[in-house]
């Protein structure tokens, strides 16, 4: 799958986001990450060995390979503007490399389906807004 040149210019602005994978009772688990973006996948992981023990990457080990990843940032309360990019996709095998913090141990997410919202960062319809100040001087 590919992402649209917008998507990709957010994904390259945003520093973290929520992984979730699936533990071995089918229980989802969810923590922020940070996160590389490649143009076509995403890189988590983190330096030195110990990043192996982290249930999110016990989870993949065991070959509960599919994820779901949320980027998003919330631009203000008032107006209401949040944006962002959610991820459907599958991790690879953890390996060695490189990345954003250094050396250590990385996996790769490869994303099967996406899906993305108010990345120009508009607000909320005005009337909605409206009655809230009205509600809520």
């Amino acid at each position: 799958m590919s992402f649209t040149d917008e998507e990709i210019a957010y994904l390259q602005s945003q520093p973290l986001a929520r992984l979730a994978t699936l533990s071995d009772d089918g229980q989802p688990d969810v923590v922020p990450v940070a996160f590389e973006f490649d143009g076509e996948g995403f890189w988590i992981g983190g330096a030195g060995q110990e990043v192996l023990s982290t249930r999110k990457f016990r989870n993949v080990r065991a070959g509960r390979l599919k994820i779901a990843l949320v980027v998003d940032d919330l631009m203000s309360l008032d107006p209401f503007v949040a944006r962002g990019v959610r991820v459907y996709g599958r991790a690879g095998q953890p390996v060695e490399r490189v990345g954003m913090i250094g050396p250590g141990v990385y996996t790769r997410i490869t994303p099967t389906v996406s899906w993305s919202w108010n990345l120009t960062g508009e607000p909320v319809g005005d009337a909605w807004y409206e009655t809230r100040r009205a509600v809520h001087p």
